[in-house]
């Protein structure tokens, strides 16, 4: 009897074994709840601080397939001590970085190749099952944000693949090469790998420093609460242009399944893949609609190149407090869920960072999302998760 019982359940144990750097956060979480809906997967689950907030009405985050490790991965002692036992690891998900530094920096830059140093020293020598590690990265891999004049990239209308070449300037260090460079040392073609190149990611979580939706969602509440005009602050040539990609966090993480699972996509020299949602939609087609999800006053003249988020909503923290004590939400402070600055940032951007999907297409993974419909299920995600009203 003992050894069918144990025979049993050796048949439930799961097949593969995945580890998600970066759990918390927009992509994260949409790969936990994925990998947990197949029933062969066990996923660790690393990031320095819990997703507390919906622990009671998630039911993934009590699945006995999860376990959730809080470490900080710039602290190698702390790396070392708490990641090196284990040892059933099939595959790893980076989905994280460090971002205490300004972008194209050389702190950012030496920050995020020590953070996942750590964690592959820990993770690689005793992993002996490994069988594919994937990298995220974005669709900045093709520009940088430093060298001399831009007005040449502003005006370009190509579309990037994944064999345009690295960026090459006197100054500015993109940390997505260095990340790509040290998988391809430390891997050294033994095992497959896949690096992951979406744009503006939209999801919802408290744990993300560009926060896109989180910023979209307070902005129209609180113009709703006060009555004030549903704008978009920003560059004419945005409103009316693609300047940025966007990518659903739901695409991001299926993709990244996809490749990770699909053994004829898959290469020990590392395979890339621009993320991308692929909807030809600008601001101008959706921001009304966008303002109507949120009921609040949408003008006939949207546009307003004046308009600053940063000047005009940075004081209304107080509002904020008032809404989420009126309305009985989760208890946040503006900035944790808005960071002004990015959407001005997003909104006047002077580079067009914008990829091609033909390759993932091409090689069967076709899951797209349309923009009206991204933004209506993210908007109700953050009501269901009483994060707004």
């Amino acid at each position: 009897m003992a050894i069918e019982k144990l025979q049993k359940r050796f048949k439930k144990a799961p097949k593969d074994v995945a580890i998600i750097f970066g759990v918390t956060g927009l992509v994260g979480k949409q790969l936990l709840e994925n990998l947990l809906s197949r029933s062969k997967w066990k996923v660790y689950g690393v990031a320095r601080r819990p997703e507390t907030v919906f622990t009671i009405k998630k039911p993934v985050y009590t699945n006995p397939n999860y376990h959730f490790i809080s470490c900080n991965l710039l602290d190698r002692y702390e790396t070392l001590d708490k990641l090196s036992h284990l040892h059933d690891v099939t595959h790893v998900f980076w989905v994280t970085w460090a971002s205490e530094f300004p972008l194209d920096s050389i702190e950012c830059y030496e920050q995020n190749k020590s953070m996942m140093s750590n964690a592959l020293d820990a993770i690689l020598p005793r992993s002996k099952g490994l069988k594919h590690v994937s990298l995220q990265t974005g669709t900045k891999h093709y520009v940088s944000l430093h060298g001399g004049s831009l007005d040449h990239l502003v005006k370009r209308g190509c579309y990037y693949d994944e064999n345009c070449p690295r960026v090459e300037t006197q100054v500015g260090y993109n940390f997505y090469y260095g990340l790509e460079d040290l998988l391809k040392e430390r891997l050294a073609g033994s095992v497959p790998w896949s690096v992951h190149r979406p744009g503006l990611i939209i999801g919802s979580s408290r744990k993300t420093v560009y926060n896109f939706m989180g910023s979209l969602c307070v902005y129209g509440t609180i113009c709703k609460y006060l009555n004030l005009p549903f704008v978009f602050g920003g560059k004419k040539e945005c409103w009316e242009e693609q300047f940025v990609d966007v990518s659903d966090a739901r695409h991001v993480a299926k993709q990244q399944i996809w490749a990770t699972t699909n053994e004829t996509v898959q290469s020990n020299n590392g395979q890339a893949f621009n993320s991308i949602n692929g909807d030809g939609s600008t601001w101008k087609d959706i921001w009304g609609a966008i303002g109507d999800k949120f009921c609040a006053v949408v003008p006939l003249d949207m546009l307003s190149e004046d308009f600053t988020f940063a000047g005009s909503m940075s004081d209304k923290g107080g509002v904020w407090k008032e809404i989420v004590k009126k309305e009985g939400l989760v208890d946040t402070e503006m900035e944790d869920l808005a960071n002004w600055y990015f959407l001005d940032a997003l909104f006047r951007c002077p580079v067009k960072m914008l990829g091609t999907r033909e390759k993932a297409d091409r090689l069967g993974f076709t899951t797209r999302y349309l923009a009206l419909d991204w933004i209506s299920h993210w908007i109700d995600v953050l009501r269901q998760e009483k994060l707004i009203p």
